[in-house]
């Protein structure tokens, strides 16, 4: 019997309806459990999503309602004929900049059903903003969801983020054609600390950044390869030793590679 097999199976009276202005396919549209984290993602790609966020597990609790995805397309609000999103930089200079009237349009639409931004916040995915880190996807996960906007071109109009109170999120310090990419990275590191995403709560428990280092390595079979053996340790069977072993690995990966969170994790204790 296989782990979907044992799986269980959803109730009808949890399911969650929500209302929609565009038609739902409700063959390949998966129900949403009443009360399921949600992301929805502003976007003018709208058709990048759930792209790998519909794989492995974080797919197989898409699928099964544990969380919903809800793109929302940033062309329909545009303006004019051609529903233009975009304009020149006030003050001269290359590129365009999403329009704050499109986007607040945009904006009004995902707040409906989420009205409390301490529970559901609304990001905005920038190289100048504050260095996302697993802190950040604890919070978001221990909210209600979040709405994500997707920068294209030069970036959005600042009045908006201003007005809207938009917190801002990098991945880190480089520049991206859009903020999908980024969207979905965010993404898949909250879902992966929702309850029943994946599996074993211990997992998220022992890895990078959970307590300030980083991860240990891992070894599998075989015991020996290219020469190289498993650490004895890890096959003595001595759980205290293994972990003493794990937390002197993390502590010298953690001064090698990462100084900087070898200081702050120094300087709280």
């Amino acid at each position: 019997m296989s782990d979907d097999d044992t799986a269980p199976r959803r109730s009808h009276g949890r399911v969650r309806v929500s209302p929609t202005s565009q038609p739902r396919d409700l063959m390949a549209d998966p129900p949403v459990l009443q009360g399921a984290w949600t992301a929805r993602v502003i976007t003018l790609v709208p058709q990048a999503f759930p792209g790998v966020l519909g794989e492995s597990l974080t797919g197989k609790a898409l699928q099964a309602g544990h969380w919903a995805l809800e793109p929302i397309d940033l062309r329909p609000f545009g303006e004019g004929k051609h529903r233009n999103v975009d304009d020149t930089p006030a003050g001269g200079g290359a590129g365009m900049v999403l329009r704050a009237d499109v986007l607040s349009r945009a904006l009004d639409v995902a707040a409906r059903g989420a009205p409390n931004r301490a529970r559901w916040p609304v990001v905005y995915l920038s190289p100048r903003g504050r260095p996302f880190d697993q802190a950040t996807a604890r919070r978001l996960a221990a909210g209600d969801g979040v709405t994500l906007l997707c920068g294209r071109f030069e970036g959005v109009d600042e009045r908006v983020l201003e007005d809207y109170a938009i917190e801002e999120i990098s991945l880190g310090d480089f520049v991206m054609t859009g903020g999908e990419i980024a969207a979905q990275a965010v993404i898949d590191a909250t879902v992966r600390l929702l309850p029943g995403v994946l599996g074993n709560a211990a997992s998220t428990e022992e890895e990078s950044f959970s307590n300030g280092l980083l991860e240990h390595p891992h070894y599998t079979r075989p015991a020996e390869w290219r020469g190289r053996e498993i650490p004895p340790v890890l096959l003595s069977g001595n759980h205290a030793e293994i972990e003493k072993w794990r937390r002197a690995q993390s502590e010298a990966l953690t001064r090698a590679r990462r100084p900087d969170l070898w200081a702050a994790l120094k300087g709280e204790e």
